[in-house]
Parts: C-alpha cells; sequence; structure tokens
C-alpha cells in the first residue's frame, strides 16, 4: 500500500517484466487524494481528506481512530456510498462477459447500474448494526439466498442448499434457516449478515465496525470466524473498527485518522508496536494502561 500522491495506472496487468524484478501484484482499490465535506451552519466541514493508499488482493487494511475522526465516512466514499468532493477511487474492475480484469476504473465515471453490479458481486459490505444489512421481514435463509437471485439463480433446491452451506460456514444453526434474523441474538445477525455478504464470493469487502455492540465472548469468536474466512477466501478488506485489538488481529497494515486526515499508516504490528506519531502514541498507551 502506497501512501505516495499520482493518478493510478490505467492498467493493472503488465506481461512485460525485466528479468530477475519481482511481480508486483496489480492493486485492486486505489484511493487518491480523497475528500469529503459536509455542509454544518452554511459552511463546508471537511470529514476526511487527503487519503491516498493502495490495496492488493487479499490484504486487509484497517482504519483507526476515535469516533468522528472520518473514517466511516471514508469506507463510504470507497464503496462508492458517498460521491468523492476532493480526488479520486480507482477499481480492477471485471469484464461482465468474460470476468477477466478489465483494469483501474474511476468509480465516479462508472453507471449507477455498474456500481450496482459491483455491490452485488465484487463487494460485500458488512454494516456496523448487522439490521441495517440485513431484510429484517424475510428468514435468515432467504436473506443469503437474495444476493444469489440477483445473480439469477432461481432454483429454490440450489439456493436453500447454498444458503445451509453458508449458515454452517459461519457457525449458524442451520434449523434456524426459516426463522426471521429478528429471533436471532446480536451475534447471530451479524454472522447471518457477514453469510449474506460472501454468498457470491466477493474480492474485497468492506466493514464497518463488525464487532460493536457485541458480547466480550461473542467478539472474540467473531473475529476468530473472520479471520479464517478471510484466509480461506483469500479477500481483501478495508476493516473500520475504533479497536486496535480488532486491527492487529485482522490487518497486515492500517491508517490511522484524526480530524479527517490519515497521521499514520505503514505494518499494523510496526504501527501498533512503534508508533511514531503523537496521535497513534496516544491511542496505543490508551490501550496499555490499565
Amino acid at each position: 500500500m502506497s501512501a505516495a500522491p499520482g493518478r493510478p495506472q490505467a492498467s493493472s496487468h503488465r506481461s512485460a517484466q525485466h528479468e530477475g524484478t519481482p511481480v508486483v501484484p496489480p492493486v485492486l482499490l486505489s484511493a487518491r487524494q480523497v475528500g469529503k465535506a459536509f455542509m454544518h451552519q452554511g459552511q463546508p466541514r471537511w470529514a476526511c481528506r487527503d487519503v491516498s493508499f493502495d490495496l492488493y488482493p487479499g490484504e486487509v487494511l484497517a482504519v483507526v481512530g476515535e469516533s468522528g475522526s472520518g473514517k466511516s465516512t471514508l469506507l463510504r466514499l470507497l464503496a462508492a456510498r458517498h460521491a468523492c468532493d476532493e480526488g479520486s477511487v480507482h477499481y480492477d474492475v471485471r469484464a461482465e462477459s468474460s470476468g477477466e480484469s478489465a483494469g483501474l476504473a474511476d468509480l465516479a465515471a462508472l453507471s449507477e447500474a455498474r456500481l450496482r453490479w459491483l455491490a452485488r458481486t465484487d463487494w460485500g459490505f458488512v454494516e456496523q448494526h448487522a439490521r441495517d444489512g440485513l431484510r429484517m421481514n424475510v428468514s435468515g435463509g432467504a436473506n443469503v439466498g437474495e444476493r444469489l437471485m440477483a445473480l439469477g439463480a432461481r432454483h429454490y433446491g440450489k439456493l436453500r442448499s447454498e444458503a445451509l452451506s453458508w449458515m454452517e460456514r459461519v457457525e449458524l444453526d442451520t434449523g434456524r434457516i426459516d426463522d426471521l434474523p429478528g429471533t436471532y441474538s446480536g451475534g447471530m445477525q451479524q454472522r447471518l449478515q457477514i453469510a449474506r455478504n460472501l454468498v457470491t464470493h466477493p474480492r474485497l469487502v468492506f466493514m464497518d465496525e463488525p464487532t460493536t455492540g457485541l458480547d466480550v465472548s461473542v467478539q472474540a469468536r467473531l473475529l476468530d470466524l473472520l479471520r479464517e474466512l478471510v484466509d480461506e477466501l483469500q479477500l481483501a478488506a478495508v476493516v473500520v473498527t475504533h479497536d486496535l485489538a480488532v486491527a492487529r488481529l485482522l490487518a497486515q497494515r492500517m491508517l490511522v485518522m484524526k480530524d479527517g486526515r490519515v497521521v499514520e499508516q505503514g505494518l499494523t504490528d510496526r504501527v501498533l508496536d512503534d508508533p511514531q506519531h503523537p496521535y497513534t502514541q496516544l491511542l496505543v498507551s490508551s490501550v496499555l494502561t490499565p
């Protein structure tokens, strides 16, 4: 992941490599000087600004900071849920017909239909509150199968079989497949939301505080489950969290945000074990101090 500014390359696949030169994996997601402002009392207030990084396939990036630091706004910019007021976000889109890489594309230049297709296939989005990411008026199994139906699946038996398989993978009681999500506990709802997002085998998952509000024991097992699934499926992920333990467990790299800007970034262990910025040092010491 690089913080260096500049326009990302239009294509991520290069066959010409100098002999002996390491082959750099193609960039999956690229943010350059990303910023978003909201109006407050008639004046623009920047929620995040000048954020740049690259994310590679199979890599997990944590975005940490206190409440109001801009991390959730950044996540929504990356997932095209908000439009950038500054900068750009590029993604390695795939051709719908062949599934082959079509190179990095500016999300702002894609049609609404194309963005919806990405959200249904290549991306997942795990909401902080599972109810926001589930359809509460249909069964647990239907929540999982619905994503497949959006891709054209219609065979009831196959849809139900896939839903059962994913409920089992996220350690949900398959006997609850026909129950409404409202009858599930908070931890179960979050597991169901994860299954709903991963059933289409996305390449990139956005996670907004995925363990917030859960009991400590439930959090621990959910984190283990997420780590197992990320490793097994070779997912790339951007995880927003205020919990440094979550960042250390899940992410290879991390960004630290304060007042809408990135104040430090790097390998997770390096940032947490040897923080350079005073704000990062404060965050780490607040965790270590009894």
